[in-house]
């Protein structure tokens, strides 16, 4: 089926984006260097938040989509966790874990469970800094005190300290 509306970067043209946008290079010049709009350049730089992201990949501990079917050719045969953990070499744990957390041995299917557990281990989270604030006027504090952030880093939560008068919470 063919893609509707405007074509996107490729892989190869995003690694050049950042690669560029990294050695300072104009939106403008990246979009002529690409053959694209500076706008196109920008959504790509905004998503990422200016940041690149290298993409995501799968732990080496996690199951594989391969050892997930034979879970479930073990659970379609009759087979005791102990025995498909055998068989796949894994844990019991692991695969009772796996089965329990995936719809259990009537409801298991090797592609969702895959899906959901690609899903699950995204890190969604947003960084501590953000979320306490007042954690935030601490580091700034800090930082406008020209402590470097190996200094911040280095204090122990619960003791005080008194910088200019004022009693602060060290990290």
């Amino acid at each position: 089926m063919a893609r509707m509306g405007r074509p996107g970067l490729t892989d190869r043209q995003k690694r050049e984006l950042w690669e560029r946008w990294k050695k300072g290079e104009t939106l403008s010049d990246i979009g002529r260097a690409l053959g694209k709009a500076p706008g196109s350049v920008f959504g790509v730089l905004r998503l990422g938040g200016g940041i690149y992201r290298h993409p995501r990949r799968r732990s080496e501990r996690s199951l594989s989509l391969a050892e997930r079917e034979e879970v479930s050719r073990g659970i379609a045969a009759g087979r005791s966790m102990r025995e498909i953990a055998r068989c796949i070499g894994r844990a019991p744990s692991t695969v009772s874990r796996e089965i329990n957390r995936n719809g259990g041995r009537r409801r298991y299917r090797a592609a969702v469970a895959d899906e959901a557990a690609f899903d699950r281990a995204r890190r969604p989270k947003t960084c501590k800094l953000e979320q306490q604030p007042r954690l935030q006027r601490i580091v700034a504090q800090k930082l406008s005190l020209e402590w470097s952030p190996e200094q911040i880093k280095g204090r122990r939560t619960g003791a005080v300290d008194r910088l200019d008068g004022t009693p602060v919470l060290r990290l």
